[in-house]
């Protein structure tokens, strides 16, 4: 694997595809400076230096999934731009897969071309700000590599099978990062997966007392060590049965009796949901204020009794009545010169709500206008809201996070400083509340209804904003569930383990962009059908999506069969992707996760499975770190 990137992503993508996935790594980074680099910077290479060290360690072979299992001699490469002799000294003829992340659009772009020509079947994930760019280039490069394919070229190894190899894959990391953030906030765990736009979290489970029945959750992904629940017990072997056991069978999670286990369930809200509201529709409410109401009701109940006053005086028909009365109030009627003294006073009344009417209806036609003209802009934190999620800065993180808490029917209100902020017109558009304010002046929290929040998402570009907010509304809400972004890994860490400290009632997360996206970039390195990785103690469970068609452990067999302990597990079944499932369900439906063990797995359908290093190397036909 080559990594290619100048800021700490690439570092913790490197750091990730070696600690997780077992993969050797050449990482390109500039040249170091000559003048003292910035603090975060230093320890950032750092970091690296110690990760890269040209360590050569013995592999495991017992285990392929084991932590303890090492890859030697990886290597750190120091260059100004990817140009196309850096890239072939890095070794991108015969590397499997390359991750160019550097924060520059057309650098990424640029090298993602050459390194296509040098090597067709090349896997490529390219971090791309330009989302519509990034589907026209993974097109484009997608085809390169087919056609090169169909040529006969660049074959040097590798396996091709399934169209995995040689994918182009763009990503964002403001994309990558909403999931992890939203589940923050709502579950207060990053580990998650996002499976086809739904949030899955991996939640371990002590074990069930005498009497009580586990919650099985979606299903069972592992059972932890023996030794898990005793402070001063060591980690089991493998071998010795007591260490972590992925993907048990049901027999197996019966026979564990005391140990702890780790099961799927997927990330829900359970706070007040968002108020029903036809799209389109303004509420009549919204258009005057209610001090206006209040003026427009006097100035009718006015007229009514002026009404009735009129048909107790003249003895006239109620319909008759209020006629004339509006006649005298607008001032077009005749003067009541030969009528009786109290008709006479009832006209000159009449004339003088009439006055009193003109100014009311000018400003209701002022109100409706403004009303109107700010119906597309933004929206005041509505009265009496509570439950919500107060999410600070609107920039290309924060505006993927608001997207993605709308999608769950979350309900926010946003607080941005810069009125021509990137996520101002998400928000416009969804007509979600925004503050436009300072978050660390006096007040603008208050506006926000912090007091009465569920959970505050801090992810303004400036750390020192992101920990102010979180300190003020710690003051004001202990309890508050507070999450915050920092650029430097090792600052949040600090961050998180002083505000843990300090509030050990609450729930605090700090959270590094770079250390949330890494593990989605590093996942598409692996090729195109991984999901995410999920940590069990000290192995890891990947989750990936296939098309049943090629893959003779899957295709034409039960779910039941498909089923092999310890290697792989199908979780849930596509039906967009085919039309229906087997129960007959419209198309479009999503996935499905109940699915019967004697449902018969077709060469269309697309499931989503999870498996460890070892079962995914397998399903992908690949060798295997110890085999090598």
């Amino acid at each position: 694997m080559v990594v290619c990137g100048d800021d700490g992503l690439a570092h913790r993508l490197a750091a990730e595809l070696r600690g997780v996935y077992r993969e050797q790594v050449v990482l390109v980074v500039p040249p170091a400076r000559r003048t003292p680099p910035q603090p975060m910077a230093g320890r950032a290479r750092a970091a690296s230096a110690a990760l890269f060290g040209r360590m050569v360690t013995a592999v495991n072979r017992g285990t392929g999934d084991s932590d303890d299992t090492l890859v030697p001699d990886e290597r750190v490469m120091e260059a100004a731009d990817p140009t196309e002799a850096v890239l072939a000294d890095a070794g991108v003829d015969r590397a499997a897969a390359l991750a160019l992340v550097y924060d520059d659009d057309e650098t990424n772009i640029r090298a993602a071309l050459t390194a296509r020509r040098l090597n067709p079947r090349l896997r490529l994930v390219l971090r791309l700000y330009n989302r519509r760019l990034g589907q026209h280039i993974e097109e484009l490069l997608d085809q390169a590599a087919e056609l090169a394919a169909a040529a006969g070229r660049g074959g040097h190894g590798g396996h091709a099978g399934h169209g995995a190899d040689f994918t182009t894959t763009v990503l964002s990391d403001a994309d990558t990062t909403a999931p992890a953030l939203v589940a923050t906030a709502l579950v207060g765990t990053s580990k998650v997966v996002d499976a086809e736009g739904l949030l899955l979290r991996a939640v371990e489970r002590r074990p069930p007392r005498p009497g009580e029945v586990a919650d099985p959750g979606l299903c069972t992904l592992a059972l932890l060590s023996a030794t898990s629940n005793d402070p001063a017990g060591a980690e089991g072997s493998e071998d010795s049965g007591d260490g972590p056991r992925l993907l048990p069978d049901a027999e197996a999670v019966a026979a564990a009796t005391g140990r702890g286990t780790v099961v799927l369930e997927q990330v829900s809200y359970s706070g007040p949901p968002l108020p029903a509201r036809r799209a389109g529709v303004m509420p009549f409410a919204s258009l005057f204020s209610a001090r206006l109401r209040w003026s427009l009701a006097g100035l009718v109940a006015a007229v009514v009794a002026l009404a009735v006053a009129l048909i107790v005086v003249t003895d006239d028909h109620p319909l008759h009545a209020i006629y004339i009365t509006l006649l005298d109030l607008f001032a077009i009627n005749e003067p009541a010169l030969g009528a009786p003294t109290g008709q006479q006073v009832l006209q000159l009344l009449s004339g003088l709500v009439g006055l009193l009417l003109l100014p009311v209806l000018l400003a209701a036609v002022l109100e409706a206008l403004g009303t109107f003209r700010t119906a597309s802009a933004l929206r005041r934190p509505p009265r009496g809201l509570s439950g919500h999620v107060v999410l600070l800065g609107l920039g290309k993180i924060g505006t993927r996070v608001l997207t993605r808490l709308r999608e769950l029917h979350i309900p926010v209100v946003c607080v941005e400083a810069d009125p021509e902020a990137r996520g101002m017109a998400v928000a416009r558009r969804l007509r979600v509340p925004v503050v436009v304010g300072d978050v660390t002046q006096e007040g603008v929290l208050e506006s926000a209804k912090i007091h009465r929040a569920d959970a505050l998402l801090a992810l303004t570009s400036v750390d020192t904003t992101n920990l102010e907010a979180v300190l003020y509304a710690r003051s004001v809400r202990p309890d508050l569930r507070a999450v915050l972004r920092l650029y430097d890994d090792d600052f949040a860490k600090a961050v998180y383990r002083t505000l843990r400290t300090a509030h050990p009632a609450a729930l605090t997360r700090s959270r590094s962009v770079s250390h949330l996206a890494a593990p989605a970039f590093a996942g598409a390195m692996m090729g195109r059908q991984i999901l995410g990785a999920i940590p069990v103690e000290r192995r890891v469970l990947l989750f990936a999506a296939f098309v049943v068609n090629g893959h003779p452990q899957l295709e034409g067999r039960t779910v039941a069969e498909a089923f092999r302990p310890g290697a792989w597990r199908v979780l849930a079944l596509d039906t967009a992707a085919r039309g229906a499932d087997a129960r007959g369900e419209a198309p479009g439906s999503g996935l499905v996760w109940d699915l019967p063990d004697t449902y018969v797995l077709r060469a269309g359908d697309r499931v989503v499975l999870a498996a460890t290093r070892r079962g995914l190397a397998e399903l992908l036909g690949r060798r295997t770190r110890s085999s090598r």
